[in-house]
């Protein structure tokens, strides 16, 4: 541990007790050395924002130990600092003042806490802003902000969660470029960076090394090193390389149909969570696809072509696979038949594809079969979210139940009165 800045020994983070014990984040191993940029890269809900506070001290781990230059953390980490992605101003104060509350809460005293507050907001580029209130500015001016009231505690540990994601696309790329150049120029007292991201792009392009996440639970599956110099070229072949490589490994690849379905509720196993995703996104990735040469394609290059997120392109290969509809394999996707016939099919024999489809996913027999049992077919959502809630935490139950109804309803599979919450199975309500 002695050359390592930050130590996690087998890490978990796991919330409620006895049958609703759930793992956020399974057995973390990783360290991070002076110097480093590193980047916890993964799918919405594998734990990277957990791990960031932990790593800060502003939660504590479960399980296992967090080291600081070798010694126990133990309470807020007071050589970290943290920028979040929603910016977090107060917005009573200025630009000035927000900064100089940092510097405050070190016990700096005036003017020497007004100068270098001024400092900092000149090296992130905000000189003339100073009496500026965040209602004044821009997204990207108050993430800005963010960023000097950080570095204002002069901080050996900067974490970053997803401080881009809220900007629109031209304020992110230039903050990024502000933050490499400050970086890279040593014109920050900072020892070493870790972002949390899911935009995998962004990962490679800032960091000298990607950390890989996956979810359910939340744990390391790889930490590659990118050993590219900076300024590094996005259309360059070494860049996309690596950005193949890494949507291969989050994307998996397609394994046999009971590996890929899991259980249903109450069985020995893992119950698979099923995608939170509308059809007619996936129908618009189906129909790309299937005019493409052979129907397939690199996935790194979806995310363009359709002009999405890394997040919801994983979401839409995800889905895909499931409902069996392409095979995914090396980090490129193929239509499958089924997913061919999906993409030339009319609207409602989309439908009925789906429908024939979505009735053998474990998730959905499960609901299906609770209907049937059920007096009049029919069941009030708390009693559903009830028995999800012995699967899943209560926010994932309530998240589960929306995208059941969705597909439900897609498929023709159930209905749902939102009204008196009730979900019913197809046609009962006009039989009864």
């Amino acid at each position: 541990m002695n050359d390592a800045l930050l130590k996690l020994e087998n890490v978990y983070m796991e919330y409620g007790s006895g049958a609703r014990r759930f793992t956020a984040v399974e057995n973390i191993n990783l360290d991070l050395k002076s110097g480093e940029f590193a980047a916890l890269l993964g799918p919405s809900g594998c734990g990277k924002s957990t791990l960031l506070r932990i790593v800060t001290g502003l939660q504590e781990a479960s399980r296992g130990r967090v080291y600081y230059r070798g010694e126990p953390l133990v309470g807020v980490n007071p050589h970290a600092a943290i920028v979040f992605q929603s910016f977090a101003l107060f917005p009573w104060l200025s630009v000035l003042e927000n900064v100089s509350l940092a510097l405050k809460t070190k016990g700096v005293q005036e003017p020497e806490r007004s100068q270098k507050a001024i400092d900092l907001l000149d090296r992130v580029g905000l000189d003339g802003f100073e009496s500026a209130y965040p209602r004044e500015l821009s997204g990207g001016m108050r993430q800005k902000v963010g960023f000097a009231r950080a570095m204002a505690v002069e901080p050996e540990l900067l974490c970053l969660d997803e401080p881009f994601s809220a900007l629109d696309v031209l304020s992110a790329e230039s903050l990024r470029g502000e933050l490499l150049e400050l970086w890279v120029g040593g014109k920050i007292p900072t020892k070493a960076i870790l972002m949390v991201s899911h935009n995998i792009e962004e990962a490679v392009l800032l960091a000298d090394r990607v950390i890989i996440m996956d979810k359910d639970p939340g744990r390391v599956i790889a930490d590659l090193p990118i050993d590219l110099a900076h300024p590094r070229q996005r259309k360059s072949p070494e860049f996309q390389a690596i950005v193949d490589m890494v949507y291969g490994l989050l994307a998996g690849q397609t394994r046999s149909e009971v590996e890929e379905f899991g259980v249903a509720p109450g069985e020995p196993g893992i119950t698979r969570k099923l995608p939170s995703l509308p059809m007619s996104d996936l129908a618009g990735m189906l129909e790309h696809l299937s005019e493409l040469p052979e129907g397939k394609a690199d996935i790194y290059k979806l995310e363009e072509e359709l002009a999405t997120t890394t997040d919801h392109l994983l979401l839409l290969t995800e889905t895909a696979e499931l409902l069996g509809y392409a095979s995914i394999a090396k980090g490129d996707i193929a239509i499958t038949p089924l997913g061919q016939a999906y993409a030339d099919a009319s609207i409602l024999a989309r439908k009925e594809i789906f429908a024939s489809r979505a009735r053998r996913l474990p998730l959905i027999k499960w609901l299906l079969q609770m209907l049937q049992n059920a007096e009049n077919q029919q069941l009030k959502r708390n009693v559903v979210k009830t028995a999800l809630s012995l699967e899943f935490p209560d926010e994932t139950a309530e998240r589960q139940i929306d995208t059941l109804i969705n597909w439900g309803r897609y498929g023709e599979i159930f209905e749902y009165d939102d009204k008196t919450e009730t979900i019913t199975l197809e046609n009962q309500r006009y039989n009864s």
